[in-house]
């Protein structure tokens, strides 16, 4: 069964913990078992804003710097932008190319090829969005291994955010009434057809997109769309 009742107990564990130090450590302590040696789990901050204060885990040594652990990171890292779209958990060898655009990478020594890079997406939670990234030479996971890990992950932020360690409200997300004038572009409805439906003027529509687009560094309203999208702050 590849462990998988084992992770239900551990799901159910940390899903009645009341010590959010605890769920952090349920959660890393499965991860290190699959053969993560470097570990970071983190919320995904909106366009433009800063990550450091969403990060809740990251023991992630620097071979660059003799195992220094890595103390910072920067939103624009390849493998986080790769967590916005990422729509299931998966593994993969990395090479050079991995690490030209990925400081996380590049710190793991993932440019040699033999190290393999796990990657579990949260996006289950709107508007919140979260990721877990490990990597790692031996780390290896079944398919169900995989599909437990997901569940595992998003009852870690349930818990967190019961606990109220973790908040939904990201600096930067879309108001109410931007999401749903953004919903209703989506389908294809025009401003005026949004104005007499929300029962608002043409101009109020207008400047909800506008309002979007800058909070979500949009050039234009179909890219506002879909940054929207990405951002779970819409679901079609």
């Amino acid at each position: 069964m590849d462990g998988i009742s084992d992770l239900f107990d551990i799901t159910r564990k940390l899903n009645r913990a009341t010590d959010p130090g605890l769920v952090l450590d349920g959660l890393e302590s499965q991860l290190r078992q699959y053969g993560a040696t470097h570990i970071l789990i983190t919320g995904l901050p909106m366009p433009n804003r800063p990550i450091d204060h969403l990060v809740l885990r990251m023991n992630w040594s620097d071979k660059r710097r003799d195992g220094a652990e890595l103390t910072s990171i920067q939103p624009s890292d390849n493998v986080l932008l790769a967590s916005l779209t990422a729509i299931r958990p998966f593994i993969w060898k990395s090479g050079a190319d991995d690490t030209a655009h990925s400081e996380l990478l590049e710190a793991a020594d993932a440019g040699r090829g033999d190290i393999n890079v796990l990657l579990v997406p949260v996006d289950e939670i709107d508007p919140f969005q979260a990721t877990i990234i490990c990597a790692g030479p031996n780390l290896e996971l079944s398919p169900q291994q995989l599909s437990g890990l997901s569940m595992l992950a998003t009852v870690t932020f349930r818990r967190l955010i019961q606990l109220g360690v973790v908040s939904t409200d990201r600096p930067g997300d879309l108001s109410a009434r931007e999401r749903r004038v953004l919903e209703l572009t989506a389908l294809g409805k025009t401003a005026a057809d949004i104005a007499e439906l929300l029962k608002i003027s043409q101009r109020t529509v207008h400047a909800h997109l506008q309002n979007a687009g800058s909070k979500l560094n949009a050039s234009n309203k179909t890219h506002t769309v879909v940054e929207a999208l990405r951002y779970a702050q819409i679901r079609l």
